[in-house]
């Protein structure tokens, strides 16, 4: 099951890369039919903006299983193990709530999206909003996932300290290069 869910993310990773690199290519074909040749592509700028809202939702998921986003760090290092799983605990709490109200959000704003068009391409603005079902959801599961491996005491020490970040040391970062 590890495998699979592994996969699964070195798959988004590989869409994450996809769309950045669409995006980029997409604007800079642009500039340079602008002001080489007097002449753009219309549909570029639309799609950019829009690779752009899923890499940002698509990269929310990733950089939460990673640990990745932002946290106050400095005082959960103060804490023992005890105290950090504490925090660990009502910090995943806080974003299951936070992650479910953004879902059904999404689900609640979907029949005005959906009744809307792109202005160039026509697209459904379902299609291009819709990425909230995906982060809501991705994000609960992570964790929903983590609080029953931290109720379960399955949580290893690692991920303790990536938690309180102590995962970005000169290793990992050289690691991930």
């Amino acid at each position: 099951m590890t495998r699979v869910v592994d996969l699964f993310y070195k798959l988004l990773e590989l869409l994450l890369i996809l769309l950045l690199s669409g995006m980029a290519i997409m604007v800079f074909v642009n500039v340079i039919l602008r002001y080489g040749f007097n002449s753009g592509l219309t549909v570029s700028d639309e799609m950019a903006r829009y690779f752009f809202v899923w890499l940002t939702f698509i990269g929310a998921v990733v950089g939460f299983r990673e640990y990745g986003h932002m946290g106050v760090e400095s005082l959960v290092a103060l804490f023992g193990r005890r105290g950090r799983v504490l925090c660990m605990i009502l910090s995943n709490l806080l974003i299951l709530g936070v992650s479910a109200i953004f879902f059904w959000g999404t689900w609640k704003q979907l029949p005005i999206n959906a009744s809307m068009s792109a202005p160039v391409t026509g697209l459904s603005m379902g299609w291009v909003y819709g990425i909230g079902f995906f982060t809501g959801a991705g994000c609960s599961l992570i964790a929903l996932e983590r609080l029953f491996r931290l109720v379960t005491g399955r949580v290893t020490e690692s991920e303790i300290a990536a938690f309180a970040g102590e995962h970005h040391g000169i290793e990992k970062l050289v690691e991930r290069a």
